[in-house]
């Protein structure tokens, strides 16, 4: 009890004297100056991340809430019109077939005979080719008594093989060649002279082609040639031609080198027309070893390719070896863009004549020919091509050319001396003489595309010679021209029609005599006069597969010398049939 009353006494006591205490103390008033300004400062603060940790050990759960909308029909008087696509009129792709064949029969015994077949196999990357063409004619002529008949039989077949890096084929070719010697006139000669006379001539020609491409190779390309040559007078020919491509780029620009290799060897059994006694064979051996270096520069419009062409060639049958250096340089500009383009160059090479050559140019040749190549110092030319309008382009050049040794066809001349078995002695075959022709030309050429189904070509050609003997250029006109033309009417209809002209040319007629060179043999110089010669097809479709065509030749039914005393069939027509298949 006592206790308490102390502990109340003392509480009492403190709470009396702080109330005292209070009322006696006066503070009063005073001024504070603060002399240092306030310079309030921000910590930094402490930012909570956005997705915090929780070490709640209850954490709640978001509820998935599905909901569901609830459509309700609204009446609308709004009707959109239907709209329908704009059709597209497709071309149906053309049907491709694999093989194609064409017969034709014509007036003067004449016949066309067209076959080829294209296989493929694995997937596009082998293709094997097979070829049949032949054409004839077993029609005789009024203008001389001896037969003009003739055909040209060709089998091809071709294997060719596509890779990633490289492409290379192989081909054989097969032909067969009938011509006859029939350039004598009506009443030239005795009808038992003419009886006795054997003037067919068959030629035979084998050969087979090789070829390589390759990709991402110093070895761009090459190509082989292999050929037997021969007819029916025991006269044969070989030629083994080997032309590899090689690429080196260096920098921005291009180094090509392409080599060469060629050998020709033949012989003729019979000798050369100019003497009066058969005794004696014509052989050769030419051999040629060329490199042709060049680079190319490419700078915007312009394109330069800057080369020389170094050959090394062997007569091993006349111990004659020479060395040739050629220029081999052209050039061409854009002057504007693809409307005109000015080119030019200056090129060389010696040039491998071949007996097989002389055939194709003119089957009427004797089998007692010298084999010579020719020496083309330089051709040089320069000329201006390109678009007068987005469908008409031109081509405008001229050029300058020298040669040594070129051939030109002269006849032979008329040696009744001879008793060969075949008769081409009697002023109806021809020779090839060599000169060296220095040769001025001028060539234009005119081309228009009116639209896709209508092209029309012009072209024509002058030409002035200068020869080292001071004689004509034997057989080398003056003049040349030709227009061609081809029409797609329709679907179905399709013609076509080309007209050339070729202006006069200068022969030799000479008679042989014995113990005279030929420059001493009595001759006389023949002019042979242009000529036009305008030919003419139409044909209709029937369908993809079916055509008929009908070929007008000579329609002017001329009968103009192709060669001096060979003339040619008159008017000709030819009509076929031809059909495309899958075999």
């Amino acid at each position: 009890m006592q206790k308490r009353t102390y502990i109340f006494s003392t509480l009492f006591l403190s709470l009396f004297g702080a109330l005292v205490a209070q009322e006696t103390d006066n503070i009063g008033t005073e001024t504070v100056t603060v002399v240092k300004p306030y310079s309030p400062t921000v910590s930094d603060a402490f930012k909570i991340k956005s997705a915090p940790n929780l070490n709640d050990s209850i954490v709640l759960q978001k509820k998935d809430i599905n909901y569901s909308i609830f459509s309700v029909p609204v009446a609308s008087t709004f009707t959109p019109a239907k709209g329908k696509a704009s059709g597209v009129e497709k071309t149906p792709p053309p049907t491709l077939y694999n093989s194609y064949a064409s017969v034709g029969l014509g007036n003067y015994n004449n016949a066309l005979v067209d076959f080829y077949t294209s296989r493929e196999f694995n997937r596009g990357e082998d293709l094997l080719d097979f070829g049949l063409t032949h054409h004839s004619s077993r029609g005789d002529m009024d203008s001389t008594p001896l037969d003009t008949e003739f055909y040209n039989t060709k089998l091809d077949a071709s294997y060719a093989k596509k890779d990633r890096y490289m492409d290379w084929g192989a081909s054989l070719g097969l032909q067969h060649q009938l011509y006859n010697w029939y350039g004598i006139e009506n009443g030239e000669f005795a009808e038992t002279t003419v009886a006795d006379m054997d003037e067919q001539q068959n030629y035979f020609n084998a050969e087979a082609k090789a070829y390589l491409n390759m990709e991402d190779s110093f070895f761009k390309k090459g190509n082989i040639l292999l050929r037997r040559f021969w007819d029916a007078t025991e006269s044969a020919e070989n030629r083994v031609v080997v032309n590899p491509t090689i690429e080196l780029p260096i920098t921005e620009e291009l180094i090509t080198i392409g080599l060469k290799l060629d050998y020709l060897g033949g012989n003729f059994k019979n000798a050369s027309l100019n003497n009066t006694v058969n005794n004696e064979e014509i052989n050769y051996s030419l051999f040629q070893a060329g490199v042709n270096p060049s680079l190319l520069i490419l700078r915007d419009d312009l394109t330069i390719n800057l080369g020389a062409n170094f050959v090394f060639g062997m007569d091993t049958e006349n111990s004659d070896n020479n060395f040739y250096i050629y220029p081999a340089v052209t050039a061409s500009y854009r002057l504007l863009d693809e409307n005109v383009i000015a080119y030019g160059g200056i090129e060389g090479d010696l040039k491998q004549n071949s007996y097989h050559d002389f055939v194709d140019e003119n089957p009427y040749v004797s089998p007692t020919l010298t084999i010579l190549p020719t020496d083309q110092q330089y051709i040089g030319y320069m000329g201006l091509k390109g678009q007068l309008l987005s469908n008409v382009g031109y081509n405008i050049k001229g050029s300058y050319t020298a040669e040594n040794r070129k051939p030109l066809f002269l006849l032979n001349p008329e040696n009744l001396f001879r008793d060969d078995e075949s008769s081409y002695y009697y002023g109806n075959s021809f020779q090839v003489f060599y000169d060296d022709v220095k040769t001025l030309g001028i060539f234009g050429e005119l081309n228009v595309d009116i639209n896709r189904y209508f092209t029309l070509g012009i072209n024509a050609e002058f030409y002035d010679y200068d020869t080292e003997t001071d004689n004509p250029a034997w057989n080398l006109p003056s003049i040349k021209g030709s227009v061609f033309m081809d029409y797609q009417i329709n679907d179905q209809w399709y013609i076509g029609a080309n007209l050339f002209y070729v202006g006069e040319r200068d022969d030799l007629l000479a008679v042989a005599e014995v113990g005279a060179t030929p420059s001493e043999f009595p001759a006389s110089i023949v002019t042979l006069d242009g000529f036009f010669d305008a030919n003419a097809h139409v044909g209709y479709h029937f369908n993809e597969q079916l055509s008929i065509f009908v070929k007008a030749s000579n329609i002017a039914n001329s009968d103009y010398q192709r060669w001096a005393n060979f003339r040619v069939q008159g008017f000709q027509a030819l009509a076929g049939v031809s059909y495309k298949f899958d075999f």
